[in-house]
């Protein structure tokens, strides 16, 4: 309450304050019958009784017709409520405020909603008012938790570990791979600044520079057009590090996590476990496994490998052909026969896959399509692998390797869903599973030409120490010093060890990605003057607030959120701006035909 005309806020009066007067400013909540109000401010609730007798007239007129989120500011006395009317579901509920005085600071016009958790609103019209959205309790902890988090960790970074805290520059230039990049025109005609999609190349010429430790609360931008539950613009807790390894990154993160996690969050246990890219392929289908649940993938072609199913054979004749199948527990009583319907379709639809099922019947035997092409001794085997139980559905994929785990993988989180729709807990909602996941490849062909490479993290990520003679033989097989840190199935940090020999970096570039190495040469000069070796990573600051609240959406833990279109619905952003505005910086627009006749009209 320093600095301010308030005695005390609306959340913190309790039956030890009883005599005292006190001021309290906020917002109008709730009002009945010109006898009480409730007065809220961003601590909590206080009831105000409203004066009834003649002397204070005026204030009762004045608080009886104060529409709802209007603002006040009220003195009074603290008083005990009466015997009986006592509300324990609110922290000051064993008091109420006799006003005294009132002044209606500002009035509020109809609103467009109600500021009240439980009203149902749709997401444009939060957007497009959300000064009053942020009113609203769930959001104001959301983000009082961000702050108590961020000031956390930069009291773990600066204060005990000695990181230096830099501002990088927004305006740069563009960075070969990754991203695509939002431009700023300049007013040198044809040329363009780029909004850094990380402060990548800046925090690696930063250990060049001899500072050892940084760290940034950094704003990134990416172009990536209509993508659900992304931002244009957001946040990472930014970090690079000289003369450090893999290990060392990793048990700063977990100490950087563990100083700063809330604590009405419980507890986390570090290390975290890790697990390298081919296992998480291999047993939850992605590089980013919620294991908060079993329904691991399972190999089984050797099970089926003497078989005479000719879907079977055929994919095993591949070099990278595998039998693979999840164990959906107790699928028979939780899914219908549309649920699985659906999610066949999904894998065909998604993955061009085909899937069977199989059912573990009362009596143990077992019903599909395939029972009939397998032996006793085989059907055993598949109970056994599986470890199936009655009731439960088998989803069988077979094809080449990387396909048939990645649309098991998908079944598998498409069928939690539904068994958690239907009744049964599988994933504990209070409970946080971090997991390292390792070894990436260096490399992965492009999806648009696959005899092409592109960096599976970015052109400046080291080789694996043990694959470094690869690069230049076979970079296919190369394994980078990139991880990724990964929270209940989604990434939340990812980082490397940097490359540091100006040779490897130019030889990365312009042999194995075919770019032109011109547009980093500053960074390859720096380079060669004495770069120690150094790594990094980056935490999305809005995804873990998002996870550690449990919102529905980043959008809910960010202040000021771009829709998923990635406009503005508040302000309107982007806007058109004037051809004289456009002149300085040599640009005219190219209208669509159909824009070109809706300006005319």
């Amino acid at each position: 309450n320093s600095f301010v005309t308030r005695t005390n806020t609306c959340g913190e009066l309790r039956s030890a304050h009883v005599g005292q007067k006190v001021t309290l400013c906020g917002w109008v909540q709730y009002q009945r019958q010109g006898l009480f109000l409730v007065l809220r401010d961003f601590q909590g609730l206080t009831q105000v009784i409203i004066p009834q007798d003649e002397a204070h007239s005026h204030v009762k007129e004045l608080l009886s017709n104060a529409p709802v989120e209007s603002v006040v500011r009220v003195t009074g006395t603290v008083s005990p409520r009466p015997l009986g009317q006592e509300n324990p579901k609110m922290p000051t509920g064993d008091i109420e405020v006799k006003a005294e005085t009132a002044e209606i600071l500002n009035s509020c016009k109809k609103l467009p909603f109600e500021i009240k958790d439980f009203i149902k609103k749709s997401e444009a019209l939060r957007m497009q008012y959300r000064y009053l959205d942020l009113r609203s309790s769930r959001l104001q902890s959301a983000l009082r938790l961000r702050s108590r988090v961020v000031m956390r960790m930069r009291e773990y970074l600066c204060n005990l570990h000695g990181f230096v805290d830099v501002e990088t520059p927004t305006l740069f230039k563009r960075t070969p791979g990754g991203a695509k990049e939002f431009l700023v025109p300049s007013r040198e005609a044809g040329k363009f600044y780029s909004l850094p999609q990380s402060p990548q190349q800046f925090k690696q010429l930063l250990m060049v520079g001899g500072l050892d430790r940084y760290f940034q609360v950094a704003r990134c931008y990416r172009d990536e057009g209509s993508r659900p539950d992304r931002q244009p613009e957001f946040t990472q807790i930014d970090i690079e590090m000289s003369f450090v390894d893999q290990a060392g990154i990793q048990r700063l993160i977990e100490g950087l996590l563990q100083h700063s996690w809330p604590e009405e969050r419980g507890s986390i246990m570090t290390p975290f476990p890790s697990m390298t890219y081919e296992e998480a392929l291999a047993e939850y289908g992605t590089d980013k496994p919620d294991t908060r649940f079993g329904m691991k993938i399972v190999d089984i072609s050797d099970v089926l490998r003497g078989s005479n199913i000719h879907f079977v054979q055929n994919a095993l004749s591949y070099p990278h052909g595998s039998i693979r199948a999840i164990c959906i527990p107790q699928g028979v009583r939780y899914l219908t026969n549309k649920d699985l319907e659906s999610l066949k379709e999904s894998a065909k639809s998604q993955f061009n896959q085909e899937i069977m099922e199989i059912i573990h019947r009362h009596d143990g035997s077992l019903k599909s399509l395939l029972t009939k092409f397998l032996g006793e001794k085989e059907q055993s085997e598949l109970i056994q692998a599986l470890n199936m139980q009655e009731d439960d559905v088998v989803l069988l994929a077979a094809g080449e390797h990387k396909q048939v785990c990645s649309a098991l993988g998908a079944l598998r989180l498409l069928s939690a869903d539904l068994l958690e729709a239907a009744g049964l807990a599988l994933r504990d909602p209070t409970a946080f599973h971090f997991l390292w996941v390792v070894d990436f490849p260096l490399f992965l062909p492009k999806a648009e030409n696959p005899t092409e490479l592109e960096s599976a993290h970015h052109p400046f990520t080291a080789p694996h120490p043990s694959d470094a003679s690869l690069l230049y033989s076979d970079p296919t097989k190369v394994r980078s010093q990139h991880y990724d840190l990964v929270l209940n199935g989604n990434e939340v940090g990812g980082g490397s060890i940097r490359i540091h020999s100006a040779e490897q970096q130019r030889f990365v570039l312009e042999k194995v990605l075919k770019e032109d190495s011109e547009v980093l040469s500053h960074l390859i000069e720096a380079l060669e003057f004495g770069a120690p070796p150094h790594g990094g990573i980056a935490l999305g600051l809005d995804r873990l607030i998002s996870l550690i609240v449990d919102a529905p959406s980043i959008r809910d833990v960010i202040a000021f959120p771009k829709s998923f279109r990635g406009r503005d619905l508040m302000g309107n952003a982007p806007d058109y701006v004037t051809p004289e505005e456009l002149e300085p910086y040599h640009i005219q627009v190219s209208w669509p035909l159909e824009e070109k006749e809706a300006k005319k009209n």
